[in-house]
């Protein structure tokens, strides 16, 4: 049995993707790390290349880990001197991807580090259920560095 989606039911699986990683964009910026466990699915494909000198960068795989990750990332950088935007905003169904830039400085060193990057979640249920972001690793390791 084939199921076609028509353009009305495509749009709302859109529409649904874009509210959730909204929301998810509002929980970081907000640090709500409640907000986020509930966001993101008990069991999570998330990749993020670790960087051994940035502990906060590494695999998890459960909402719980997923959600911590921002109170991690708080604990090793500086928080205001942390930097985000994003360029671009794509959804087609339940996949999004945000294009972007991000700076900060790492706490252990004083050090800056920048680059661009790119976020590719998928949202199903009305949860995150694949977390992949692609960043300048190699500037947040040199600020890491000693």
């Amino acid at each position: 049995m084939s199921v076609k989606f028509t353009a009305s039911a495509e749009s709302s699986v859109a529409e649904a993707t874009r509210a959730v990683v909204q929301e998810f964009l509002a929980a970081r910026l907000a640090g709500d790390t409640g907000r986020l466990v509930a966001l993101f699915a008990d069991e999570v494909d998330w990749l993020l290349a670790e960087n051994p000198a940035a502990p906060w960068i590494r695999p998890r795989s459960t909402a719980a880990e997923c959600a911590a990750q921002f109170k991690e990332l708080m604990e090793h950088t500086v928080p205001e001197d942390a930097r985000a935007s994003v360029d671009t905003f794509l959804v087609d169904g339940t996949d999004a991807v945000l294009m972007g830039h991000v700076s900060g400085t790492v706490r252990a060193t004083g050090k800056f580090f920048a680059g661009p990057f790119a976020l590719h979640l998928t949202v199903e249920n009305g949860r995150i259920t694949r977390h992949r972001l692609y960043e300048n690793s190699l500037s947040i390791a040199e600020a890491c560095a000693p």
